[in-house]
């Protein structure tokens, strides 16, 4: 008797610190997933809403300042029906004393002061000097539009604020949204439903089979270990195999979900890095962004020899004369397709275009990959123009130069719009180079400092077209010579 009541006093120890493993386990667990879910939220939220701030800022700049008030405000109803989570939208104009201008709901248009926020929120929102605020906030009174209730009186609300400036810089007003949480409780309360449901599920079941889960439960809780471990790390495609239907596989089930949700969030992010770097190479980005794009930051610099092309259409302002700007458009579209990939092909990457003018850089110790870019542009161009000769449209022609020298890559700008850039004489030397083509006939024009890099001279047909040479803006004298490019038979 004394020994069966031993055996079941060590029973209810195993049951009752098992029941208390898995449960503290499963609510560790989901409340790290709850808050992970949460987080999540709230950022896609904001990252979404500034993100379309910013679009707003772009596209109104030029509306605000030709005080087209009445298509702005189409605007903001457009955006208030399309997005269920934004309370208001509010445009200010600085010119009119902070008046607000455009408004969704529209009975704040011709307001100074909104009567939905507290005076400190708005105090705040027009004291902007920098790029966007972000500021807790509640409403005063309920907030209707299209007859529904967008947000009732003394609900927590977040207000996005951000500055309208033209090109140039100067400020012209202010937009204001303001956005509702409750997105962000419904996920909240969702999370914790989940929580308390897949807690109290692990409960009652570790209460009535503790004695079995006590001998099954280190090899899954193992598992589910080395699973966290994984995505920890950084592996989020990894997955915890379910293969059992008790509280552990729940659990591996909540870390899948947890996982996939990450995995989306990272899959997303990879993409928006992926579009900036179509507008800044990936080499700028070493230089310009050591840290992470991130961290970009404003006079980031560093000092490199490389060789510059630059290529420029001949009588382009004719040409584009001729045709109308979506013509032009198209057509500096496909001319800018085909010698971009002729530069990539040769390992070059593209700087910036200069309407139809291409600067591109080579970081190669030798020269030969921008000799082998040009005479690529030269193949691409007659191919380019045969297909334009078949339209019964005219062919053009391009000047091509390029030299190598001492530049600076790096970031110029200041906090709200910052561009990535190369500068130096060599840069200024190399476009000099450029325009010398239609002095002296020749298609492309290379200085000596190229000749000289070149690791198979042999391979190209270069000859001497003027050995001191003074280009504009440059006191000393450089020698040029011709690349000459055949046509293959």
């Amino acid at each position: 008797m004394k020994k069966f009541f031993a055996f079941r006093s060590i029973r209810t120890r195993i049951m009752t610190g098992t029941t208390a493993l898995i449960v503290g386990l499963m609510a560790a667990v989901v409340s790290v997933w709850a808050n992970t879910e949460i987080n999540l939220y709230r950022q896609q939220q904001l990252h979404q809403a500034r993100a379309l701030s910013k679009l707003l800022d772009y596209t109104l700049s030029d509306q605000l300042a030709e005080q087209n008030w009445s298509q702005i405000r189409l605007y903001l109803d457009l955006l208030m029906q399309q997005n269920e989570d934004f309370v208001y939208i509010l445009v200010s104009d600085i010119r009119q004393q902070n008046q607000i201008v455009a408004a969704s709901p529209g009975e704040f248009q011709e307001k100074y002061i909104p009567d939905i926020v507290p005076l400190s929120t708005t105090n705040q929102a027009l004291a902007l000097s920098h790029k966007h605020s972000t500021t807790p906030t509640f409403a005063l009174r309920d907030i209707q539009f299209s007859q529904k209730v967008r947000a009732k009186r003394g609900e927590q609300l977040i207000e996005l604020a951000s500055e309208i400036r033209m090109t140039s810089g100067e400020k012209l007003g202010t937009l204001r949204i303001g956005l509702s949480q409750r997105y962000v409780n419904r996920a909240i309360l969702h999370a914790l439903a989940q929580a308390l449901s897949v807690g109290g599920l692990g409960l009652v079941v570790g209460l009535l089979s503790s004695y079995i889960l006590a001998r099954r439960l280190s090899k899954p809780i193992l598992r589910l270990q080395a699973s966290a471990a994984k995505i920890a790390a950084g592996d989020l495609k990894h997955r915890a195999e379910v293969d059992i239907s008790d509280e552990i596989g729940a659990l591996a089930k909540s870390f899948n979900e947890m996982s996939t949700a990450l995995q989306d969030s990272f899959s997303k992010l990879q993409l928006t890095v992926e579009s900036f770097e179509r507008f800044v190479p990936d080499k700028f980005l070493a230089v310009i962004a050591p840290e992470g794009i991130e961290n970009i930051q404003v006079g980031v610099a560093s000092t490199q020899t490389m060789t510059i092309l630059f290529c420029d259409i001949r009588g382009y302002t004719s040409i584009s004369e001729m045709m109308t700007p979506l013509e032009t458009f198209n057509f500096l579209n496909d001319y800018l397709d085909c010698m971009g990939q002729a530069i990539d092909k040769a390992g070059g990457f593209i700087d910036k275009y200069i309407g139809d003018a291409i600067m591109a850089l080579f970081d190669d110790t030798q020269t030969d990959c921008a000799l082998n870019a040009a005479m690529e542009m030269r193949r691409s161009l007659g191919e380019f123009n045969e297909q334009r000769r078949q339209k019964g449209l005219p062919t053009i022609e391009i000047g091509i130069g390029i030299h190598r020298g001492e530049v600076v890559m790096g970031t110029v700008g200041f906090t709200s719009r910052i561009e990535s850039t190369v500068v130096g004489d060599a840069v200024n030397l190399a476009s000099r180079v450029e325009g010398l083509t239609k002095l002296y006939g020749c298609n492309i024009l290379l200085t000596e400092s190229v000749v000289r890099g070149l690791y198979y001279p042999e391979q190209f047909d270069l000859h001497l077209v003027d050995k001191s040479v003074k280009v504009k803006g440059k006191d000393e004298e450089v020698a040029i010579y011709a690349l000459e490019f055949k046509k293959a038979n």
